[in-house]
């Protein structure tokens, strides 16, 4: 591959993460912070590889992992990274915002009712028409029969029950709930510092 440099840097530097990249002849990389972990696993922190050349320019990351493609100026030839890792440690959050896809992602995309994985929507444990509130306490994710079948009754009254009770989850468990769901075009350097934490099987 070859490229011409002053075109591989976007006008300003995002961190932006690819959430579908469609195959790796885009070479995107992987961003780990400065603690040699990515700063997400769900979407995998994913650079395109025009950024994470600008950032390799400007010093905010060190390449510790390259692709055998080159992007090329006329002096200049340099091979695009697959790993870069942070120069200045940023801070996880310890709170999560309150989305559908978080939701999904503590529910681990399986309906609460059924373990269905497929036409998932969510509902409210407690109706809102019986005074149920919309919080991480009391929506779960549910696929569409269910939701239809529980409608504005109550878990008892329906009939049902939960295969998990709901809570609000911190930024750590959702991490390590994405851990569950690996991409499926990792590329064979990312795949130490994806798992190095992982504690080995005896």
């Amino acid at each position: 591959m070859q490229t011409e440099l002053g075109r591989a840097a976007p006008r300003e530097f995002q961190n932006d993460f690819i959430h579908s990249p469609s195959s790796l002849r885009h070479y995107p990389a992987l961003v780990l912070n400065a603690d040699y972990r990515p700063l997400s696993y769900y979407p995998l922190s994913l650079w395109p590889w025009q950024e994470a050349i600008k950032a390799v320019y400007l010093d905010r990351v060190d390449t510790v992992a390259e692709y055998d493609a080159e992007v090329r100026s006329p002096g200049l030839s340099l091979k695009i990274p697959s790993v870069v890792v942070l120069r200045d440690y940023v801070r996880p959050r310890k709170t999560v915002a309150f989305t559908r896809f978080n939701l999904f992602l503590r529910d681990e995309f399986r309906c609460q009712y059924c373990g269905a994985k497929t036409d998932l929507t969510f509902d409210h444990v407690i109706p809102r028409a019986s005074g149920g509130v919309t919080s991480w306490e009391n929506v779960v994710a549910a696929c569409s029969p269910c939701n239809l079948r529980k409608g504005s009754k109550s878990l008892s009254r329906a009939g049902m029950h939960l295969r998990n009770a709901p809570r609000q989850p911190d930024a750590m468990q959702l991490q390590n709930t994405g851990r569950k769901f690996p991409p499926g075009h990792l590329h064979e350097t990312w795949v130490d510092y994806l798992y190095w934490d992982t504690e080995l099987e005896a």
